[in-house]
């Protein structure tokens, strides 16, 4: 129970940071491209790597890198595991699994989108429109 306080604290705070930089830097921008989206991920990456690599060195309990890995970072920007997992595939020498990670991802995802959309509206869609 104490791992999932720890998970939900840090996503709360994460989902928080998320929802602040985007609103901000969209604010800002007053652009119909997404840059609080790609604000947020670029820094959430930016900030995984960083963490990943200086928490290795340092003494955190389990817990609390699950609180800010997978709570905090996964509130703020999922696209930072995924980032981080494509990169330690290709640390670990696992270039034709980090490739494929990135074509399933992004192809795939955005298919499902789709996939997702058409069916909505599908479900939506008045008996004999369009």
């Amino acid at each position: 129970m104490y791992k999932l306080a720890l998970i939900g604290l840090g996503g709360f705070l994460g989902t928080l940071c998320r929802y602040w930089l985007s609103e901000v830097v969209d604010e800002r921008t007053q652009s119909s491209f997404p840059f609080g989206t790609m604000i947020v991920n670029l820094s959430g990456c930016f900030a995984a790597g960083f963490l990943f690599q200086y928490l290795s060195q340092a003494t955190l309990s389990a817990d609390l890198r699950l609180a800010i890995f997978t709570g905090f970072l996964g509130g703020f920007t999922t696209f930072s595991a995924y980032a981080l997992q494509t990169f330690t595939l290709m640390q670990g020498g696992l270039l034709s699994l980090a490739f494929v990670n990135v074509v399933i991802s992004n192809v795939l995802g955005l298919a499902m989108v789709w996939l997702g959309s058409c069916t909505s509206r599908q479900l939506i869609s008045p008996p004999g429109g369009l």
